[in-house]
């Protein structure tokens, strides 16, 4: 749910000697973009040196953050960007700071190999989680009370976020930032970071991916264009596979390659993410979202938005609202 603020969310994000450059930002893009421009929610972001300054990175360079791990204290948010590629222990220090943050309520973010130290400091027992696929076995075996999830892009569970390697801290991190902002907020700082900002998980997942765009599949990629730009009406797969010059099995086989899901679940996931917005946006009645957004119904709409996030579709407009108009 939104959780927009007239007072700035501090973001502390872990460096280490050795990381990756990208990793560490990743969500610095995503949660320090929209700084310049004063009708978007604010963020502070911090980043906090787990080692003694400088650091070095993979890319040759060094970089000396203002913070420590006291940047952690007061901390809202706490995103452990990624981890080194042996997925060596994390030193005491750092897992002290980690079990503070999440003990004082701290919402905790593991993103790639992240994973490991919030395991390590107990923050994903007994939770689902993710990592990058090539440490996933490595870190069920190494962690058992967690429940490693391999075919996810990101796992919300527990107020713990935790993601798949590289690319999708992006998706994980823009889902998170959908949570905090809205729709409008994640999917402007989407496109100007040329991303696809629909892609959510946790409760919630959508696995979603770019549509396929090569010359060779672009019938297919034009139909799922079509269904998304009218999700108001029903759509079938024979229908689909048809305009698609496909057979059904093929379309079927073709379009979970293509965005990692069902047709029905990706369809749901679309129409949950467009009803999203319609009441962030506009002041149409719940019937008429209902409608726009392919439910059919209101009671139908409700049932889904309980379902999928665990709140009714009122009480998600409610909120919103009432929070964007402390920031404004």
């Amino acid at each position: 749910m939104p959780i927009l603020s007239s007072t700035p969310l501090t973001i502390a994000v872990i460096a280490f000697d050795g990381m990756t450059p990208f990793h560490l930002s990743v969500p610095c893009l995503v949660f320090g973009a929209q700084t310049d421009e004063a009708d978007l929610p604010p963020f502070h972001v911090r980043v906090c040196a787990a080692d003694p300054a400088p650091l070095r990175t993979a890319a040759g360079f060094g970089i000396t953050p203002e913070f420590g791990l006291e940047g952690l204290d007061g901390a809202d948010i706490v995103i452990m960007p990624a981890w080194h590629d042996d997925c060596r222990d994390a030193t005491p220090p750092l897992v002290a700071a980690l079990q503070a943050a999440s003990r004082r309520g701290a919402r905790m973010v593991g993103l790639c190999l992240g994973a490991f130290p919030l395991a390590q400091a107990g923050l994903l027992d007994g939770k689902n989680a993710a990592t990058h696929w090539g440490m996933a076995e490595r870190l069920a075996a190494r962690y058992p009370r967690v429940r490693v999830d391999r075919e996810v892009l990101y796992v919300d569970y527990g107020g713990v976020l935790t993601s798949a390697g590289v690319a999708a801290g992006l998706d994980c991190c823009l889902y998170l930032l959908r949570q905090l902002a809205g729709a409008e907020v994640a999917n402007r700082v989407a496109r100007r970071l040329l991303v696809a900002p629909h892609r959510q998980g946790g409760q919630a997942q959508f696995i979603e991916r770019p549509l396929p765009v090569s010359g060779s599949e672009g019938r297919f990629a034009e139909v799922l264009a079509c269904v998304t730009a009218n999700l108001g009406i029903p759509h079938s797969i024979d229908a689909l596979a048809e305009r698609a010059a496909m057979s059904r099995r093929n379309f079927t086989r073709h379009f979970r390659q293509a965005t990692g899901t069902s047709f029905k679940q990706w369809l749901l996931n679309q129409r949950l993410a467009h009803a999203q917005g319609l009441l962030e946006k506009s002041g149409a009645s719940i019937d008429v979202v209902a409608q726009e957004a392919g439910f059919g119904t209101a009671l139908s709409l409700r049932q889904h938005f309980r379902a999928n996030l665990q709140t009714s579709p009122s009480a998600y407009r409610k909120l919103f609202r009432q929070q964007l108009g402390q920031v404004a």
